[in-house]
C-alpha cells in the first residue's frame, strides 16, 4: 500500500495517531528532566490541505475537519485540546488550510531543553521539513533510512523520551523491517516510550506483529508494558481507501488507558463513515 504523508495529511489516523502522541508528551512534561522525541519516517512536517495530494483522496474532511466541528464532552475536550492548539495554531482563525505532522507537533510540546530527532529519506520532504522547522536549534533533521536511525539513536542522552514509528508500508517486508529495527532499538533502550503505527488491512498480520512486539517488550529487564489501540471508521474493503489502522504503545505513560477511555468513545460518532467507529484498546498478550 501506499501511505505517503501528503495523501493521507489529516486522516482520521492521523488524527489518532496525534492525539495519542500529544497526550504521551504533555505526560512527559510533568517532570523537569529533558526528554527527546524520535521520529523515524518524519515526512515533510506540514501539509497543504488545498494541495492536490490532499484533495485527491480528501482524508482531512473526515478526519480533522470532522473533530474540529465535534462537540466533546469537557473532559475529552481537556484531553485533546493540546493537539487541536497546535492545529489551529498553523491556520488562520476559524478555518482549515494546513495540518501539522508529528514533528511539528512534537515541537510545539517540547520545552527548552527538549530536543527532536527527525530522520526523512525523501529528498523533497526532507527539505520542506528543514524548512517548516528553520533550522530549530531544538531540532535535527537527519537524512537516513528511519529503520537505520532507529537503533542508531537510541538511548538518547536524556535518558527518557518518545520513539515514534509510521513509515509508509509502501514495501511487502515492511513488517518485518519494524520487528528488526524495533528489536535492536528496545535492546538497547528498554525503558523508552515507542509508538508504532501501523495500517490494520490484516487481522493476521497485524495480530503477528503486535504478538511479536509485545513478546520482546515482556521478556525485557525490566519487562515492559504494552497497550494497543486500533480504530475503525469502517469495514475495510479490497482496493479501498485505508478505514482501520493500530497503534501498539511499549512503556505508555501510566494515565495514558485511562485517558483513551475518555477520549476514543467521543471520536466513534464524528470520526465514522456511513455509521459509529469503533476502537479496540486492550493489553495485548504476546
Amino acid at each position: 500500500m501506499n501511505y505517503r504523508h501528503a495523501f493521507h495529511a489529516g486522516s482520521f489516523a492521523d488524527v489518532i495517531k496525534h492525539i495519542v502522541l500529544a497526550r504521551i508528551i504533555t505526560y512527559l512534561q510533568d517532570k523537569p528532566g529533558a526528554f527527546r522525541v524520535i521520529d523515524t519516517h518524519a515526512g515533510a512536517g506540514l501539509y497543504d490541505l488545498e494541495s492536490d495530494e490532499a484533495r485527491r483522496g480528501g482524508e482531512w474532511l473526515t478526519g480533522i475537519a470532522r473533530l474540529m466541528q465535534a462537540r466533546l464532552s469537557n473532559d475529552a475536550m481537556a484531553l485533546t485540546k493540546p493537539y487541536l492548539d497546535i492545529v489551529r495554531a498553523f491556520n488562520p482563525k476559524g478555518e482549515l488550510k494546513a495540518y501539522p505532522g508529528s514533528p511539528l507537533i512534537a515541537r510545539a510540546l517540547m520545552r527548552p531543553q527538549d530536543r527532536l530527532v527527525a530522520c526523512e529519506l525523501e529528498p523533497k520532504a526532507r527539505k520542506a521539513l528543514i524548512g517548516v522547522l528553520r533550522h530549530d536549534e531544538q531540532a535535527r533533521v537527519v537524512d537516513l533510512d528511519g529503520w537505520m536511525a532507529l537503533p542508531a539513536f537510541v538511548p538518547p542522552k536524556e535518558r527518557r523520551g518518545i520513539v515514534l514509528i509510521d513509515p509508509p508500508f509502501e514495501a511487502k517486508d515492511e513488517f518485518d523491517k519494524l520487528g528488526e529495527a524495533f528489536s535492536a532499538a528496545f535492546a538497547k533502550w528498554p525503558t523508552g516510550i515507542y509508538v508504532v503505527w501501523y495500517p490494520a488491512k490484516s487481522r493476521r498480520a497485524t495480530d503477528a506483529l503486535v504478538q511479536s512486539l509485545a513478546r520482546l517488550a515482556t521478556v525485557a529487564k525490566p519487562p515492559g508494558k504494552c497497550l494497543r489501540l486500533e480504530f475503525s471508521v469502517a469495514p475495510q474493503a479490497d482496493g479501498a481507501a485505508l478505514t482501520s489502522s493500530g497503534l501498539l504503545i511499549v512503556n505508555p505513560p501510566y494515565t495514558l488507558h485511562g485517558e483513551l477511555k475518555t477520549i476514543l468513545p467521543e471520536l466513534e460518532m464524528p470520526l465514522g463513515q456511513g455509521g459509529a467507529a469503533r476502537f479496540r484498546l486492550e493489553v495485548p498478550r504476546p
